[in-house]
């Protein structure tokens, strides 16, 4: 496998941003094109993916992003062919047990959000082991979101709400913002600062729809096996020239 350093890949320098997003999210898009047009099955583009996303990650580290949450494999993806499903699961427990003591090294804090049922237990193994063995780690803490919907962790988390209800453990009517946040499946995770998604597909695709009500969106046009940590770099760049008003207006009249 190749192997990937946090800092100085070649002689790439870090640009120096004038503000930096706390927590990016990313939609990896794009494996099945880039694949099928080289003439190859969709299969070698998740392949291919999983360099991007180790050097994606050591470019968020070099950048000081402390968080990084990736969509791995949603609840919808079980709607893709049989063989792409048993390949995805396959792939991403490999993926976990290949690169944790990589990540680990790195400082990394691998976190697991997602559904139980119908995930493989073996990938479920695979992810709390990475979290376990990393949990202590402080550099960035990388969030796989794996058999992950955002609508459905709504939803749960709405029943979720309405048995502690029933069971007089809460008082109906008294959730806010800041304690539903808190129910949520992804809790303790950020509001995202920075969404970005690769492929040039311009949609957020049920990704932390929650966390991501005032993220800056970037969608760029480079198929995911081809994403590096130079293009997450210029999504970097086009975040810090926005002005993020969380619904706050200046006033600045031109005459």
């Amino acid at each position: 496998m190749m192997e990937f350093q946090p800092v100085a890949k070649r002689g790439i320098k870090v640009p120096k941003f004038s503000q930096v997003p706390k927590h990016i999210a990313i939609v990896m898009d794009g494996n099945g094109r880039w694949a099928n047009k080289r003439g190859l099955p969709r299969v070698e583009g998740h392949k291919a993916g999983e360099a991007a996303l180790l050097d994606v990650v050591a470019g968020a580290i070099e950048a000081g992003v402390s968080e990084l949450s990736v969509f791995a494999f949603s609840t919808e993806n079980w709607k893709r062919s049989p063989e792409e499903v048993r390949f995805l699961m396959g792939f991403n427990k490999e993926v976990l047990r290949d690169r944790r003591d990589q990540l680990n090294n790195w400082g990394v804090k691998v976190r697991w959000v997602g559904r139980r049922p119908k995930l493989w237990a073996s990938v479920i193994d695979e992810l709390e082991e990475a979290q376990r063995m990393t949990k202590k780690n402080k550099v960035l803490t990388l969030t796989m979101c794996v058999n992950y919907g955002s609508r459905i962790e709504i939803v749960d988390t709405v029943n979720e709400i309405t048995q502690l209800v029933a069971k007089r453990k809460l008082k109906a009517g008294s959730i806010t913002e800041k304690s539903f946040g808190k129910l949520l499946s992804t809790n303790p995770l950020k509001d995202v600062d920075l969404f970005v998604r690769s492929s040039g597909e311009k949609r957020m695709s049920n990704f932390l729809l929650w966390q991501s009500a005032y993220a800056e969106l970037v969608f760029s046009e480079v198929l995911w096996p081809d994403f590096d940590r130079q293009e997450l770099w210029r999504a970097i760049e086009q975040y810090s020239t926005r002005q993020r008003r969380f619904g706050a207006a200046i006033d600045s009249p031109k005459g």
